[in-house]
């Protein structure tokens, strides 16, 4: 309590400064003392920080300057690439004594994220520091943070005789990220230059302030990169873990930007919280959070805590560090969108108070970190040292590689990219009293990351009882709910491979992020090679032949021969049809980690001869999709990701104004994402997905588009949104029940509740469960498995399901007593969803449209249902057209 109060009064010396801050013009937010040397931000690109929005190559520019005028004192590090070639990078920052040993202090790290005994952690923090990491700019449109980081920079290397300064640098390293998501920044300073005139508009509803599709937020592919943490889709993310991992920080800030119209957020976070997170970190949140207050409150700038933001899903910039030991915070400021901004009550937010604001606190965080080096070195070591020996849980998931093989494969070397320690045992083995013929991956609990593997790799991680009474009693007040983010995230689920806990799984080989991938190909037999549709990894093995020129036949019924089953839609390749290829067949399967299997001869024991007509020939299908106003980007992106970087299959994308006229006669698919398209598409857009479905092409909907299809002249898909109302009519017929009549008694407050609602009302927004189906298997939409696979369900939209006779129901939610995976659902939803379709198809003319009630592809995380989409955009056009 002492050391506290001690660190809060120097806070508050620090902050006094910031009350009379020096002109726009100067580099630093602060006054002071500078050291010439160091250029200031002007001088570099032109303008101060807070007096421009900085492009990304400007930010590039001037680190790049800052560590060439300071090399005993920064240190820049590349750690990624985007999608558009645009580097990322970070600043390491230290004393010339602790740069000097800066090797050490990163080794030093790593050796306590090992989770070493009490004796051997006190050594080490008795000589090293910690490294405090200040992240900035993760969504492209939440724009000060990365000015705010430009400023510390400077600020930390330019003061001369400044006493927090000499702290920070002496009792701890900074690390600076300064913009992490370049691409989609530049999106939004192109866009906001463009829209300007003589001077900044401050009406929030002028063109530099009302950003244009997809908008800045999302990264190329049009992902939430604060989503991605453990999925690990994008360049930048797993650049970014990569590193993290390095330096191992004991502290971990991720600065953002909220609505306009708010003030400033940051932690201690909302409840729920994690389980796997501890009381002793959200107590370090406290301390954090009381000092950047103390900061904040010598310049007059209102906050608040505990509310909105909480850390219960582990793919966050804050909630991730903090189940690897760090003490992880967001920041939210109220964002201009801009340079200035007006709000309701007339007042004027400028960018200037957003990079001044995130200056403010970045700063006093490592100031708070800095003087108190051992509390947090120590903190982080116990963390990771009671994880390691076994308070996280004992024993070792089991992930089978029997099924499945590839996805469970990639999931392994997923978890090693996250520090996670993942075991690799050959097959025939065995673990636990069960059978692993193709051998297991082996992932133990007792390791530093014991944490994070609890919350990625258990089937459920359970919400606070006394949060989930706190929601159902606000839900039956009509009130909304409180959760920010997905109830479930599964990763063995989401995969659709075996996860099991075992009490002991030892030996094997340590799998790593890049060990070599396995070769799983036969050489070619007299007949030729199959490739059996069993995972992701088979299905782009498929997807390249075929651009590559071979030519595969594919069963649209399992299939028995030499003595092996092949499961619907697998692919086969003839010796006759792809002479002196097939060895090509065999090299792309080595580079994907793909399986082939050798035919002898054309015999068919069990299911449809390869010559059938079953047996349809396949093509690299021709895929378009919408792009552009009235599709959601997240979606758009998610899908296009899938499709191209998954499934190695090109997507070209079409604006919707430009549908009505476009040729879609070149294509065999056409995706219609996850939005309201209907009104960008205009009649004649309309009108030309009827087309297209009609002369025999494949139209995919998503989501909410699947009720777009339906408003021009012809129905398309014979199904419709169903709402409450619905529901009980439904039930009414069935049990013969009527509405209440006029008069009738009110026996209860549950009814009392029932007659003051919308009677037209959809079920509630559910925040994303984890939720079974089963499958229609005489339909190739479901080749590839034996069940239904786990879904991702979020939102309120539930489709009628197709009438026999008109479509399938391809794949449907279960049974009500069977429908959660993981996760939490409402009860009405649970009930109402069951047995309701998730995928569904309809014939069109010559064509077919397909129906998926909810997005497959969503965040690219749930590579247990690539093949559903492969199906969709593969197998299903080569039955059409």
């Amino acid at each position: 309590m002492i050391r506290h109060t001690i660190v809060r009064a120097a806070l508050l010396g620090a902050a006094s400064l910031l009350a009379t801050t020096t002109p726009l013009a100067a580099q630093s937010i602060l006054p002071g003392t500078f050291d010439p040397d160091i250029p200031e931000l002007r001088q570099v690109v032109g303008h101060a920080p807070g007096e421009e929005i900085t492009a990304p190559a400007d930010v590039l520019t001037y680190m790049e300057a800052l560590a060439a005028a300071a090399p005993g004192r920064v240190r820049l590090i590349e750690y990624a690439e985007s999608w558009e070639g645009r580097p990322l990078i970070y600043a390491v920052i230290a004393s010339p004594a602790n740069m000097a040993r800066i090797d050490a202090i990163k080794s030093d790290m790593g050796e306590l994220s090992r989770g070493l005994a009490p004796a051997a952690a006190s050594a080490i923090i008795e000589r090293t520091v910690p490294v405090t990491w200040l992240s900035y700019g993760v969504h492209g449109d939440e724009i000060s943070s990365t000015d705010a980081a430009l400023a510390l920079a400077y600020h930390l290397l330019a003061s001369k005789g400044d006493a927090t300064v000499d702290t920070i640098l002496a009792n701890s390293v900074v690390i600076i990220d300064p913009s992490q998501n370049p691409d989609g920044r530049n999106r939004f300073v192109q866009s906001t230059v463009a829209a300007r005139g003589l001077v900044p508009q401050a009406d929030p509803d002028t063109a530099e302030h009302d950003q244009p599709w997809p908008g800045g937020r999302v990264n190329h592919y049009l992902f939430d990169l604060n989503r991605d943490w453990f999925a690990l889709t994008q360049p930048e993310t797993r650049g970014k873990v990569a590193a993290v991992r390095d330096w191992q920080p004991v502290v971990f800030v991720d600065a953002h930007e909220m609505g306009g119209d708010s003030t400033y957020f940051m932690p201690p976070v909302a409840n729920p919280i994690n389980p796997n997170i501890t009381l002793g970190q959200i107590s370090a949140q406290e301390l954090l959070g009381r000092n950047n207050a103390a900061a904040l409150d010598a310049i007059g700038q209102p906050y608040y805590t505990r509310e909105v933001f909480d850390a219960f899903y582990p793919g966050y910039g804050d909630s991730w560090p903090m189940l690897n030991g760090a003490i992880g915070m967001t920041f939210e400021q109220a964002s201009a969108r801009g340079l200035v901004y007006e709000r309701p009550d007339d007042t004027l937010l400028t960018y200037r108070d957003g990079v001044r604001n995130h200056f403010t606190t970045t700063l006093a965080t490592a100031y708070t970190v800095a003087t108190n080096a051992r509390r947090f070195l120590t903190d982080y070591a116990a963390y990771r040292r009671s994880a390691a020996t076994g308070e996280a849980g004992r024993g070792s998931y089991v992930i089978n590689l029997a099924s499945r093989y590839w996805n469970a494969e990639q999931l392994g070397r997923r978890l090693a990219l996250q520090g996670i320690a993942v075991r690799q045992v050959s097959g025939p083995a065995s673990a636990c009293g069960k059978s692993y013929p193709q051998g297991y991956l082996a992932v133990p609990r007792e390791q530093g990351t014991g944490r994070l593997v609890r919350s990625l790799l258990d089937e459920q991680t359970d919400l606070p009882t006394f949060f989930i009474a706190e929601q159902e009693d606000r839900r039956s007040r009509d009130l909304p709910h409180e959760l920010y983010d997905s109830t479930a995230w599964s990763l063995g689920l989401m995969s659709g491979v075996d996860v099991s806990l075992c009490a002991s799984a030892d030996g094997g080989s340590t799998l790593a992020a890049d060990t070599p991938l396995p070769d799983r190909t036969e050489p070619p037999g007299a007949f030729g090679l199959v490739v059996p549709w069993s995972d992701s990894g088979q299905a782009r093995l498929v997807a390249e032949a075929l651009r590559a020129g071979l030519i595969g036949r594919s069963s649209a019924e399992a299939f028995s021969t030499g003595g092996q089953t092949y499961p619907r839609g697998s692919v086969v390749f003839t010796a006759a049809a792809n002479a002196g290829k097939l060895d090509e067949l065999n090299a792309l399967a080595r580079v994907i980690g793909a399986q082939t299997r050798a035919l002898a001869n054309g015999w068919v024991d069990r299911g449809p001869n390869l010559g059938s007509d079953d047996v349809a020939m396949l093509t690299a299908p021709r895929i378009a999709m919408l792009w552009d106003d009235g599709v959601s980007p997240l979606s758009a992106g998610a899908l296009r990701y899938v499709i191209e970087q998954r499934l190695g299959m090109p997507v070209a994308p079409i604006r919707t104004g430009k549908v009505g006229e476009a040729d879609l006669g070149r294509y065999d698919v056409l995706l219609v994402p996850d939005g309201s398209p209907a009104r960008a598409l205009g009649s004649g857009g309309l009108a030309s997905l009827a087309s297209f479905a009609e002369d025999g092409g494949v139209l995919v909907a998503i989501g909410r588009s699947i009720m777009d299809l339906n408003r021009g002249e012809e129905t398309l898909l014979e199904t419709k949104p169903e709402g409450a109302a619905s529901a009980r009519n439904a039930k009414a017929k069935i049990t013969g029940e009527g509405p209440v009549a006029p008069g009738t008694d009110i026996a209860s407050l549950a009814e009392y509740r029932s007659l003051i609602g919308d009677p037209d009302a959809l079920p509630d927004v559910l925040p994303g469960a984890l939720l079974n189906t089963a499958i229609d298997p005489d339909t190739i939409l479901s080749a590839g498995y034996e069940a239904g696979p786990v879904v991702n369900a979020a939102g309120n939209l539930i489709f009628t399901p197709l009438a026999r006779g008109t479509g399938t129901n391809a794949v449907r939610y279960a049974a009500p007593d069977e429908l959660l995976a993981s996760g939490y659902i409402w009860d009405e939803n649970r009930r109402q969803m069951a047995f309701k379709p998730y995928l569904m198809a309809q014939e069109h003319g010559d064509g077919l449209v397909v129906g998926f009630a909810q997005d497959p592809s969503t965040r690219g995380y749930l590579d247990g249902l690539d093949l559903l989409i492969a199906n969709a955009v593969l197998q299903a056009p080569a039955r059409y057209r």
